[in-house]
């Protein structure tokens, strides 16, 4: 019988191959999965990939890579700094919500005026309302002990609601002709994300996001801080003994993971997106977790995991315009990277194993 043994040591190897076989799993049954939708699977994995690169119109699919691919880098650095330390922030998506309504309602407040401070003042409105929101599952985690997996995903769909309140309320665009939504911040210059080269898709999301990748990657090499979140994640009785304090690491993780999920919600709203809607969020606090897991939680790694997650984004939308898939198979094709990705990542710690068991 075929069973599961587990390794004296982790495989180093399997755990670096690991986002390969996950992505060549992905690509052999998304194929499957589109074969049986009846499509072509050579030619819908060749346009999901291939067409945003190197096809026809690539000069303009090319710069959305950046686009797309930011706010799941910022989101993902943030995420991977407490998944290293075993803390589970699963409620990004709240929190890049809250994000962009605390920056938009910054710019909007100031709606006509003209002035080069509104827009960092937005920043530091999105990054303080990403805070604030992961700051309750926190600080309820360090002082009653609940589950941060929990408090942080429900507050998903308290933020949602509070999104669509202020789509049909406070926010709501006067001169729309009652339409929800907000004033469309791209047509107001003091409040634009625009790109700082124009055609390049780099704006200042982007810029923040090679920041956080800097931060992250010198924290965990070079610092103190970054010690105690590996040996946190990897011997907890460990950390305990060399000084780390549990309750201060969450602190740090929870907020600094929801500061660059508002802060990737402020930099959408006022660029890309331009406007708070119900239907503003699309995701990718939940995206990104995928990305941080096929980067390994690692911060080069969140880099390339992003492009490519950008990459089936872009390539799907060509897909579905080009080749009428639905867009619940792009959505289960992206899916399917995080569940091979967990299913090989077994291997890791256990080997497969034949023969009989012996009788106790």
């Amino acid at each position: 019988m075929i069973r599961l043994e587990k390794r004296p040591q982790p495989s180093r190897a399997f755990a670096w191959a690991t986002p390969l076989l996950a992505v060549l799993a992905t690509f052999f049954f998304g194929g499957l999965l589109f074969a049986v939708l009846g499509k072509d699977p050579i030619q819908s994995i060749l346009t999901i990939f291939w067409q945003p690169l190197f096809g026809e119109f690539s000069f303009f699919y090319r710069p959305q890579l950046l686009i797309k691919g930011a706010p799941l880098v910022l989101i993902a650095i943030g995420l991977s700094l407490g998944f290293r330390a075993g803390i589970w922030n699963i409620g990004a998506e709240g929190q890049y919500i809250m994000g962009a309504l605390f920056g938009a309602g910054v710019g909007l407040a100031f709606y006509p005026a003209e002035s080069a401070l509104i827009f960092p003042a937005m920043v530091l409105a999105g990054a303080f309302g990403g805070w604030i929101w992961a700051m309750i599952p926190a600080v309820l985690k360090v002082r009653f002990g609940t589950n941060e997996i929990l408090v942080s995903l429900m507050l998903v769909y308290v933020a949602e609601q509070f999104l669509a309140s202020m789509s049909l309320g406070l926010m709501k665009n006067p001169e729309g002709f009652g339409f929800p939504g907000s004033r469309n911040l791209q047509q107001y210059p003091s409040a634009h994300n625009a790109e700082l080269i124009t055609g390049s898709g780099m704006h200042w999301g982007v810029v923040f996001a090679m920041i956080a990748v800097i931060f992250a990657y010198v924290l965990l090499t070079r610092h103190r801080l970054g010690f105690a979140v590996r040996v946190t994640g990897e011997a907890p009785r460990a950390a305990k003994f060399s000084g780390v304090n549990p309750g201060r690491l969450i602190l740090f993780c929870l907020g600094t993971s929801g500061m660059l999920a508002g802060l990737a919600g402020l930099f959408e709203v006022s660029g890309p997106s331009g406007q708070v809607t119900i239907d503003f969020n699309t995701g990718y606090g939940f995206t990104a977790i995928i990305v941080a897991f096929l980067g390994r939680l690692h911060p080069i790694g969140i880099v390339l995991a992003g492009l490519l997650m950008a990459l089936t984004y872009i390539g799907g939308d060509i897909a579905q315009s080009q080749l009428g898939l639905p867009a619940a198979a792009i959505q289960v094709f992206q899916g399917m990277l995080l569940f091979f990705l967990l299913a090989f990542d077994l291997f890791t710690n256990y080997r497969l194993r034949t023969g009989r068991t012996e009788a106790a």
